[in-house]
């Protein structure tokens, strides 16, 4: 190539890519950036969760992006803490300096492998742990290992935890695998393999509960006018509740769009479990 023929691509090349960043401001321009809300499940709830609150964003959606993530529930709480999140659902975690408004209770259950001895009982009584492979939450899940040793405290049933587990599906493979039984939140009964069951524990069962955390730091108000329905303990159809409209809506500069403690509570209203 000559050297005049050279200089002409290297000025094309500049001339196209200036007329691509051309398209590109104009672009936004006419289409601005969205904001992003960035919402926390626990692994497993957004199954139920995710078109509750996507039901009070509805009339959002056209100027925010949500951006979804799927955690467990410590981590959720520290990205709720760093500003990564601005709600989740999760459980009310200790060691954050975060705002909790409980939205659901739900019943531990017992895991087991399907052809357990126990799978042909109704219910299981917390003495039949006794002698078996124990699978608890960890240090680490603190909510779990807390509810699941004072119900066991309780039922005068002294078991010593042989694994402790983060997460859901190490207690799934922990079960299939160690034929070992397991306490786990009742939400599990939607997620096991076909090599593992669930019972209901005999008697009046512990409960542990589902929360929104949102950091306390963040104070911009943004607001919904759009109701959702609660679900009931236990896993009953939730009732539709009678729309309500108010609130004003700003936004500020950033990555995240912080909800206001009064749109934070009012989506916590109709989120409740009555």
């Amino acid at each position: 190539m000559t050297a005049a023929g050279k200089a002409f691509l290297d000025h094309a090349r500049l001339a196209l890519m200036q007329v691509e960043a051309a398209v590109e401001a104009a672009r936004k321009e006419v289409h601005p950036a969205k904001k992003t809300f960035a919402i926390g499940f626990q692994t497993g709830q957004e199954m139920y969760w995710l078109s509750q609150a996507m039901a009070v964003l509805r009339d959002e959606l056209k100027s925010i992006e949500v951006a979804i993530t799927s955690d467990y529930s410590p981590d959720l709480a520290e990205a709720l803490a760093r500003g990564r999140l601005d709600v989740a659902f999760l459980r009310v975690e200790p060691g954050y300096d975060l705002g909790y408004h409980v939205v659901d209770r739900e019943p531990l259950i017992v895991l087991m492998p399907s052809d357990h001895r126990l799978v042909a009982k109704q219910a299981i009584h917390p003495r039949e742990f006794v002698g078996e492979i124990f699978v608890g939450g960890s240090n680490k899940a603190a909510v779990l290992h807390a509810v699941t040793a004072d119900y066991l405290r309780r039922a005068g049933v002294d078991i010593k935890l042989v694994h402790g587990v983060d997460n859901l599906a190490m207690a799934m493979s922990l079960v299939a695998s160690t034929r070992g039984l397991a306490l786990m939140p009742a939400y599990a009964k939607n997620l096991l393999p076909p090599s593992v069951v669930s019972r209901p524990l005999e008697g009046e069962a512990p409960m542990i509960d589902v929360a929104v955390g949102y950091s306390k730091s963040n104070a911009s108000p943004i607001s919904q006018t759009v109701p959702v329905a609660p679900r009931r303990a236990g896993g009953a159809k939730p009732e539709a509740l009678t729309p309500r409209s108010r609130l004003e809506r700003h936004h500020r500069s950033g990555d995240c769009l912080n909800p206001s403690s009064e749109w934070r509570l009012d989506m916590v209203e109709k989120l409740r479990t009555r």
